[in-house]
């Protein structure tokens, strides 16, 4: 081992002695990540890049086990690049979620596929909360080619520089004809998806780091071009949120027969709250909920 590696071994940071180390050995990182599948551990090629920059670091303990297995593949000594990553970050209710938070797997449908490609992103769970959000989604005239509009304004309350936000397509979805477009204070970066679940997943990257108790204003499309008839929209929520509003219009040429708003505690749960409502002049209803606790909130419709 030359020196200058030895030496940012034992001074750091992570990500400086990780790059140095891959310099020094003269592995590609599509060859690293190569080896890591031999080890058993899948890390993308973004992933890898990310950690050896210094815009992200290892934390969950899927991503621990790659950096153990970097290790060996580098010829490095056992826990060199473990012992610079310091104590495992703040997590879950000690992180100073907002009173009441709920993990994904006690609200959403598919909570197993959903985590692993949560650990394909390394995402930062629970680093942000939705402090309110606003959906706008419009059915075409064949009840399908459903267009999604989001504004969500969201809080810190642990560094991070991006959001992950979560697509759950109807039954029969081709999550494949799924687009996001980023608008407003984001843009784009990696999207993961599940064919068999339904689900997608993507990062809206920050143009700055959000430090803690700041906020941010985030505005994002979602275009379904599958083809499936739609019959409901719902939003998950893990943490207390200010306000939250649902809006659904229709195409004059395809409305529904009957609608109706519902509350619920997770997204396979019986309703807790239903209540019918009416189509406005301009073809669409609307659901505004204040001091939302975690759960489900949705809108649903017949057709015939």
């Amino acid at each position: 081992m030359d020196r200058e590696l030895a030496a940012v071994l034992r001074s750091g940071p992570f990500h400086v002695a990780l790059r140095a180390a891959i310099q020094s050995h003269g592995l590609a990182l599509q060859r690293i990540q190569h080896r890591l599948d031999q080890f058993g551990v899948h890390v993308s090629l973004g992933t890898l890049s990310y950690w050896q920059s210094g815009r992200r670091r290892p934390e969950r303990p899927a991503s621990l086990r790659a950096v153990t297995a970097l290790e060996e593949i580098l010829g490095l000594p056992a826990n060199s690049l473990i012992v610079l990553l310091g104590p495992p970050r703040p997590r879950g209710p000690a992180a100073g979620l907002p009173p009441g938070a709920r993990r994904y797997a006690d609200v959403v449908d598919a909570p197993g596929p959903l985590a692993a490609l949560l650990d394909d992103l390394d995402g930062p769970d629970g680093r942000l909360h939705i402090l309110s959000s606003f959906d706008s989604i419009m059915i075409g005239a064949g009840r399908d080619g459903r267009r999604y509009e989001h504004v969500q304004v969201l809080a810190a309350h642990q560094d991070t520089d991006r959001h992950v936000t979560i697509y759950q397509g109807d039954p029969g979805c081709d999550i494949g004809l799924v687009s996001f477009t980023a608008l407003d204070n984001c843009r784009l970066g990696r999207i993961r998806r599940d064919p068999q679940a339904g689900l997608l997943v993507a990062e809206l990257l920050f143009d700055r780091m959000l430090r803690v108790g700041e906020t941010q204003i985030l505005r994002y499309h979602i275009t379904d071009a599958s083809g499936v008839p739609g019959t409901g929209y719902s939003r998950a929520f893990r943490f207390p949120v200010h306000q939250a509003v649902l809006q659904v219009r229709f195409d004059p040429d395809a409305l529904p027969v009957r609608c109706w708003r519902f509350v619920r505690r997770s997204a396979t749960g019986a309703d807790d709250e239903c209540e019918e409502m009416t189509l406005g002049p301009h073809h669409d209803t609307h659901f505004v909920r204040t001091g939302v606790m975690p759960g489900v909130i949705g809108l649903r419709w017949e057709w015939d």
